[in-house]
């Protein structure tokens, strides 16, 4: 399957068929889910509540069976996003698809508190300096269809609706947010702001691994060497003011090195080793990291966060007279890497 794709809304035009009729009907995604019910009318859902719409094709339990597929076959892919979603770590937009850039500003420290005994001596008044600054929010997208044989065919013999497409379109689409979390989109540019990864992120610290780890079998890497690796990672964060929780992400190719022992006939791994190692929370592998590079990053709002435009939604619309149905699953979701105004940030990448 091909990769998901992006729609979006520049300066109050829409790019896109689903974005010209989100346009079209008040940004409302729930216009684009009419759904049958058990008394033949066909509803959409606005403000928790069911409305009339003028045509369905899906009955509700249709709809629950699409969402849930999708759902399940996104969780499997976003590691990184779950992780960030399990803590917090997210900036939700209540009409996402009715805003095309998140605007955020950051800030330089204040100078240092001052120490008299009287506190009568004028002190020096200071007051954070800000930079406004800009995220696009794109759209991100696959699409499917069915015809109205294949859907009458399923409600004829009782069979419940084949939804391995829908499902692999909600995997394409979780990739895609996931790809994008790791490796960045810094070809999509909008409103002054770029979409960073984290192995991208112009601020994040950069070094060298001591030896690659996948050689942990040969003279070049051992547990030593990587335990060595992890800890100049936290120490450079540390400098850089940040001083965890720590959450390290290695690419598929390091992941059995980590089963090995950490020294010749240990008890524990190399994985159990650095575990041990303070405010570690995990070790986990991203298979969206591309190159062999290990990332630490501090898991708190001033660093990284998910901005939430949309959830993954499956939307409908016909055509050839009514003969296929189209379905697009789509979501907003946009990483958002963050820095001080002096290019302080808690994200750790090195390389081989």
């Amino acid at each position: 399957m091909k990769d998901a794709k992006v729609d979006a809304f520049f300066n109050g035009k829409a790019y896109g068929s689903v974005a010209q009729r989100l346009v079209a009907n008040g940004m409302n995604v729930n216009t684009l889910r009419p759904y049958e019910a058990e008394d033949g009318k066909s509803y959409i859902t606005v403000n928790g509540k069911p409305l009339l719409a003028n045509t369905s094709t899906l009955r509700k339990e249709e709809w629950m069976q699409m969402d849930e597929a999708i759902l399940v076959a996104a969780r499997q892919r976003l590691i990184g996003v779950a992780d960030l979603n399990s803590r917090g770590l997210t900036y939700n937009i209540s009409n996402g698809l009715g805003t095309t850039v998140l605007e955020y500003e950051d800030t330089a420290d204040l100078g240092e508190a001052e120490m008299n005994m009287d506190a009568v001596t004028r002190g020096r008044d200071d007051r954070p300096v800000f930079d406004i600054k800009y995220l696009p929010l794109p759209v991100i997208h696959k699409s499917f269809h069915f015809n109205i044989r294949a859907l009458s065919a399923s409600r004829t013999t009782g069979a419940p609706l084949d939804t391995t497409t829908a499902a692999l379109c909600g995997r394409s689409v979780a990739e895609k947010v996931e790809n994008i979390l790791f490796n960045g989109s810094s070809t999509f540019n909008y409103g002054g702001g770029i979409i960073y990864g984290y192995a991208d992120f112009p601020s994040r610290l950069t070094g060298s691994l001591t030896a690659p780890w996948d050689q942990v079998d040969s003279s070049s890497a051992s547990g030593e060497t990587i335990l060595a690796d992890i800890l100049a990672m936290k120490q450079a964060l540390i400098s850089n003011r940040f001083f965890g929780p720590y959450m390290v992400y290695i690419p598929t190719a390091y992941e059995t090195a980590l089963d090995e022992d950490f020294k010749a006939n240990s008890d524990k791994t190399i994985r159990q080793r650095l575990l041990e190692v303070g405010n570690i929370i995990d070790v986990k592998v991203a298979d969206f990291m591309t190159t062999n590079s290990v990332i630490m990053v501090q898991m708190t709002s001033d660093v990284v966060r998910m901005v939430n435009g949309l959830g993954i939604t499956p939307v409908e619309w016909d055509s050839e007279g009514g003969m296929i149905f189209h379905y697009k699953v789509m979501t907003i979701q946009v990483p958002q890497l963050r820095a001080d105004q002096n290019g302080r940030t808690g994200i750790a990448r090195y390389t081989e």
